[in-house]
């Protein structure tokens, strides 16, 4: 989906709003698992081809890349 971006977890917030989470050392939560404010759904590490550890992040409406801050301040 997203190349080099390693073991990524999206998740589909509705209308049209997904967040993506990506270079984690392990998922988990899995397809069409439910997750509230506050869950552990990965833990950050180094994958995709990167050699440190980090954790990549994005929000997306309707297929568009956003700024992030404008989404966490809703």
């Amino acid at each position: 989906w997203l190349r080099g971006q390693g073991l990524l977890m999206v998740i589909d917030h509705g209308e049209g709003w997904l967040s993506l989470y990506g270079q984690n050392h392990s998922l988990l939560r899995g397809v069409g698992d439910r997750v509230s404010a506050g869950d552990i759904i990965a833990k950050a590490g180094a994958s995709g081809g990167s050699e440190t550890s980090g954790l990549y992040f994005e929000i997306r409406h309707r297929g568009e890349p956003v700024d992030p801050g404008e989404w966490i301040r809703r």
